[in-house]
């Protein structure tokens, strides 16, 4: 298995890898994708796929998102192709983005998604360390990973790219 950046000629099979992961709820997350893209919150090193065989078979991505004002990242979708799943694609992809985002000096990632899972990467509930979720009702599964820049005082409520906000 390759890590690797996203690349122009992955755009399609991302959105089918994405579709196949998400089939439970057809097009929204792949329609999220797509609009992350375009938006001024796309972060191209932090587009990666997971390559087997030369073939896309997982993705995800952080974006710019803000927690009052301070620049973080917003993590998701994570997709892996379901034929692919639990040989270790989505862990993978996990180490390799919070790797890059670390590269990168980021203080914070945050994410919505099962505590059981995330929590493997060292993600917590975010209001742990007093980081509100947009949505109230969010807050069982908005968790949020601290990076080495991460200071305590980064405090607040965390506001996604703007794709996020429509869906």
């Amino acid at each position: 298995m390759i890590i690797r950046r996203e690349t122009e000629s992955d755009v399609e099979p991302i959105a089918a890898v994405t579709e196949a992961a998400f089939a439970q709820r057809p097009g929204g997350e792949v329609w999220l994708v797509g609009a992350l893209r375009e938006d001024a919150g796309w972060i191209p090193e932090l587009s990666l796929v997971a390559e087997v065989d030369g073939e896309v078979v997982g993705h995800v991505l952080c974006t710019r998102g803000h927690v009052d004002g301070t620049p973080v990242l917003g993590l998701g979708p994570l997709s892996v192709r379901p034929d692919v799943q639990r040989r270790g694609v989505g862990k993978a992809l996990m180490h390799a983005v919070l790797g890059a985002a670390e590269a990168l000096g980021e203080p914070l990632v945050a994410l919505l998604g099962d505590p059981a899972y995330y929590s493997r990467f060292g993600f917590r509930a975010a209001e742990e360390v007093g980081i509100t979720p947009p949505q109230p009702e969010w807050a069982q599964y908005f968790q949020v990973r601290a990076l080495h820049a991460y200071t305590p005082e980064l405090r607040g409520t965390f506001h996604y790219a703007e794709p996020f906000d429509r869906l």
